[in-house]
């Protein structure tokens, strides 16, 4: 008797999986096309080919899907092996570099749902909440980097610790790569090329 239930188990994490998925999808579509507020919770439910009650039984809100849609940006293929990298690395110059190149895959994986938060997070307190969600674990996150420096003695003696961390934060963040790369043009390459030099300029001793 174990075996059916094992069967009708596995079934239904399958198509709980799939649903999810198609929800996803669903909603980038149809956010991209009508921005984050134009969407609604019953178109998304119609196009993935479920109800809306299993839309948020899943995610709970449109926040909700959005904070994944960004999670799966931010964790896709060789994420986790360069931030692995990174927190391995003791040499400033180097751990510097891999921030800009962690901020690259994340921001050109991010580019499509950036163009929601952009804008539309000033009259939608969802997508403003979902902005500063990110941001201030981004900014948990880093502090480990200005630890390196500090502990390697190569922190600019003018900084204290709260000052670099303000300026690692900035300089690496979603508005900086929005403007040069969606607004002036710039390759994501030549921007992690810029990003580099900038953050061992303005945070390292000579």
């Amino acid at each position: 008797m174990s075996t059916p239930r094992r069967y009708s188990s596995t079934n239904r994490r399958r198509q709980a999986e799939e649903n999810r998925q198609r929800i996803l999808s669903a909603a980038r579509d149809l956010m991209t096309e009508r921005g984050f507020d134009g969407a609604t919770i019953a178109e998304i439910a119609r196009a993935a080919g479920v109800s809306a009650q299993t839309v948020y039984a899943v995610f709970g809100s449109k926040k909700g899907i959005l904070a994944e849609l960004m999670d799966h940006a931010r964790f896709s293929d060789g994420y986790l092996d360069t931030v692995r990298t990174a927190k391995e690395t003791t040499d400033p110059v180097q751990r510097l570099h891999l921030v800009a190149a962690i901020a690259r895959r994340v921001l050109d994986a991010e580019r499509s749902e950036m163009y929601l938060l952009h804008g539309a997070a000033a009259v939608s307190p969802e997508l403003a909440a979902i902005g500063l969600e990110k941001e201030q674990m981004r900014f948990e996150q880093q502090a480990a980097v200005i630890d390196v420096l500090v502990d390697s003695g190569r922190l600019k003696a003018e900084l204290d610790v709260p000052t670099a961390r303000d300026i690692l934060w900035t300089l690496s963040g979603r508005e900086t790569y929005r403007m040069l790369v969606i607004e002036r043009g710039w390759s994501s390459e030549r921007y992690e090329a810029w990003l580099s030099e900038l953050l061992v300029a303005a945070l390292l001793r000579d």
